[in-house]
This record gives C-alpha cells, structure tokens and sequence, in this order.
C-alpha cells in the first residue's frame, strides 16, 4: 500500500495537555502537506486551528475525554461548542461505568445526545476496548450503529492499551457497512497500519504514519545532497606479451 493512500486515511492527532498554540499550528501544517484526513486536537485549540487553516484541512476534536463520564449534557454542549468552534468531526468517549454497569439504554442515550448536537459533522464514537469484555464490545457495536454515529474508535490511546488487531477485526465484523472502524492508539508502524487497513479500519488515529513520511523525506534528502563518488575508470589492459620458452606449454 502507498504512503499516501495511508496519510489519507490518518487523523493526524496532538491531544497532550500541554499542547502549545504553536505545535498544533505545525501539527496543521504536516497534516495539510501529507495529505492527512484530519487533525485530531483538543477543543481548547479548535477555533485557532480553524481560523489558521480554513477549508484546507479537517479539524477533529474530542468529547468527554478521556474519561467519557461526563454527563450527556456537558457531553452535548462541548460538541455544539466545538463545532460552532469550527469542529468538523467529534471524537466521543461512551461512559464505561454506565457500560460496566450494564445501563444499555442510558449509554446509547449518551451517545443520542452527542449525535443531536453534532448534526452535519462527522461522529466517532471511542469505546475503549482495553477495559471492555467481548460481550461488552459486541454490545457497543449494536448500540453505536443504531446510534446514528459514523464510526466506531477503538481506543482513546489514554488507558491501557491501544487498537488491537483483533478488535478492528471484531468491530469490523460486528457493525454494520455504513459505521466505519477508526484504530487509535498503538499504531507504532507502516506495518501496524497497513494491518488495520487490511483488517477493516478507515481510519487511524496516530501520528507515528506523518513522523515516518517525514523521516523518509529528510532520508531522501540527505542522500540527495551527499557528494556523489567518481566511479573508478577502468583501467585499459596491458597488451600481451608474447611467451618466453619457459612459459610455453610443452606437454604434448
């Protein structure tokens, strides 16, 4: 698979919390020259990043991260928040004490909410599968695709693990065709990354793939500008010399 078909499939993502106004204006920057999906921000950077970038590029945020127990309606209100901020796309984390508690109606009443707050944008839906059972998870699948989301995430990269293999086979397989997949967290190569492709995912929250492509350019670059050596002339052959009696063959 090309790079590039990669990079586009990349929500190029800074959610440290230490974040500075100037790394996510570079992150913006990288994300519009590699072509990548989105950038995934923290809403406190939404409306700088959207003013600086326009139409040129995606702007995703997060909601009720990364914990996703806040209550439906603070949930509600930082989407319509983020995207009256300029927000194309919310990423939203399920409230996991209401899943452990088996409270399948209030979880999908979450996820509603957010989904009428964010009418016209693009809705993801982090499910955290480190802490989850299969059954749990296969569970969240039926309730994020009756949810009106438009994919379903594996992980918010916060927690104990990251996107597995097997849960982007699982998602995959559990939802529908009209949820998309997102992997996140734990996507550490090329190899990583065209594996989830493979297994499902259509999108991947990482920000290793516009690293990788940055560090194969300054490669490029650096063999480009070495010196080149002077390939070494090949030297004429010495002519032959006719052979002394004693080097004729005499056997006969």
């Amino acid at each position: 698979m090309e790079l590039r078909e990669i990079l586009s499939r990349c929500d190029h993502t800074l959610l440290r919390v230490d974040a500075t106004a100037a790394e996510i204006r570079a992150l913006c920057d990288q994300g519009m020259r590699y072509g990548c999906a989105s950038v995934c921000i923290p809403p406190c950077h939404v409306a700088g990043a959207k003013k600086y970038v326009g139409d040129r590029l995606h702007i995703c945020t997060v909601i009720g991260f990364p914990n996703g127990y806040n209550t439906p309606a603070v949930k509600a209100f930082e989407a319509a928040e983020a995207i009256h901020n300029g927000a194309d796309e919310v990423d939203m984390v399920v409230n996991l004490a209401m899943v452990k508690d088996g409270c399948w109606d209030d979880v999908a009443a979450d996820i509603r909410a957010v989904r009428e707050a964010s009418r016209g944008c693009i809705l993801k839906v982090i499910i955290e599968c480190c802490l989850l059972t299969e059954e749990e998870k296969r569970m969240l699948c039926r309730i994020v695709s009756d949810s009106g989301a438009d994919y379903i995430k594996t992980s918010t990269g916060f927690s104990t693990g990251g996107a597995t293999a097997d849960d982007v086979r699982l998602l995959r397989t559990c939802c529908p065709p009209h949820v998309k997949v997102k992997a996140a967290g734990g996507i550490a190569s090329l190899a990583d990354a065209e594996e989830f492709i493979r297994l499902g995912a259509d999108r991947l929250g990482t920000s290793r793939v516009v690293k990788i492509a940055m560090a194969q350019e300054q490669q490029a670059a650096e063999a480009a500008a070495a010196p080149q050596q002077p390939e070494a002339s090949a030297q004429p052959e010495a002519p032959a010399q006719p052979e002394t009696p004693e080097q004729q063959d005499t056997t006969y």
